[in-house]
């Protein structure tokens, strides 16, 4: 795969992150490419599926291992707009996926990386890693869903006043400006 290529194909993983993001889900999309066809395809749904396992990269890989009729995916790349994370760099290594190109690194949960390279471990196999593949297209995503989120929630959220009936121990605390 070139350059071009990877723009191309993490732009399919972008458009999936976004239907993600629809549903009210983490924005992340993957795919698993395998000699310019798309087999598998993914986006998180943790939220609606009510599954920690529920990641976009898991679920591109299961697509895939069922379009290929098996579980090596020697053959294959992942396409994933946000670095993946411990579970999902386990699945990556185990499938066999010959590269995993990435967008917006993970400075919380990254094992490409970000908090451990997981992939430079003495594990039986090393997939090649590419980073910053749209980075800022994939970052710019998941921030805007955050800032959203928690926009949303600011409005939803009633402040407690004190009132004759509210014990002050029921209070948030106050931070005293000394």
């Amino acid at each position: 795969m070139n350059k071009k290529d990877d723009f191309y194909f993490m732009g399919l993983a972008l458009e999936l992150a976004k239907q993600a993001a629809a549903l009210g889900e983490v924005p992340v999309g993957a795919v698993v490419v395998r000699e310019g066809e798309v087999v598998g395809r993914g986006y998180n749904r943790r939220e609606t599926g009510k599954n920690a396992l529920a990641h976009a990269e898991l679920a591109a890989i299961d697509e895939a291992c069922r379009t290929l009729g098996g579980w090596r995916l020697w053959q294959c790349d992942l396409y994933v707009t946000l670095e993946p994370c411990p579970m999902c760099t386990g699945a990556i290594i185990n499938s066999r996926m010959v590269r995993v190109v990435y967008g917006a690194s993970d400075p919380k949960a990254g094992c490409c990386g970000s908090v451990i390279d997981l992939t430079a471990l003495p594990f039986n196999h090393k997939p090649q890693l590419v980073s910053g593949v749209r980075a800022e297209e994939c970052a710019a995503l998941l921030s805007d869903f955050f800032k959203t989120l928690r926009s949303a929630r600011r409005q939803t959220e009633t402040p407690t006043e004190p009132t004759p009936s509210t014990p002050l121990s029921n209070m948030p605390p106050t931070t005293s400006k000394n």
